[in-house]
């Protein structure tokens, strides 16, 4: 389970944010920024993530708080597997699916994949940490990278 969490921080893929007032196209803009920043994706990526969500819907949001953005077509502008991290203190609110259910997140997940392989490790791990409950409250509370491995540390399981 660490490791997701560990690259998010060596690599600087994090971001921390108010998200008040914020539209949920703002927010998928600013979570792939830390991607951008050290040109895992071009500064146009996010348009091909809120295409897709504006297409399906809030496919990104899971249970408690968790969105995961990611294209689901043919992505241009990946040129590396990459995870980052969002952290907003307030939620941002991405609609309703279509059984009328509101989705909302303050941790949003940003994905960009290039190897397969790699890519589906990220999404192995990052299962890991979306079941591990007490971890995901505690990340929505972090306001620092020492903060995201300091949860990291006192929630991993015993299998990791």
């Amino acid at each position: 389970m660490s490791n997701v969490l560990e690259r998010v921080v060596e690599k600087k893929h994090y971001s921390f944010i108010n998200g008040k007032d914020v539209s949920w196209q703002e927010a998928v803009r600013l979570s792939a920024l830390p991607l951008v920043e050290d040109g895992s994706v071009d500064s146009d990526y996010y348009k091909q993530i809120v295409s897709c969500i504006e297409k399906h819907g809030p496919y990104i949001v899971m249970e408690h708080n968790i969105a995961m953005p990611h294209t689901t077509e043919n992505p241009i502008g990946a040129h590396r597997t990459a995870v980052g991290l969002m952290i907003c203190e307030n939620k941002i609110d991405f609609g309703q699916d279509t059984d009328g259910e509101k989705k909302e997140a303050n941790l949003l997940f940003t994905l960009s994949a290039v190897n397969t392989d790699e890519h589906m490790e990220n999404i192995a791990q990052l299962m890991d940490v979306f079941m591990n409950y007490d971890l995901i409250e505690a990340l929505g509370k972090c306001h620092s990278a020492e903060e995201i491995l300091e949860a990291m540390k006192k929630y991993q399981t015993s299998e990791n």
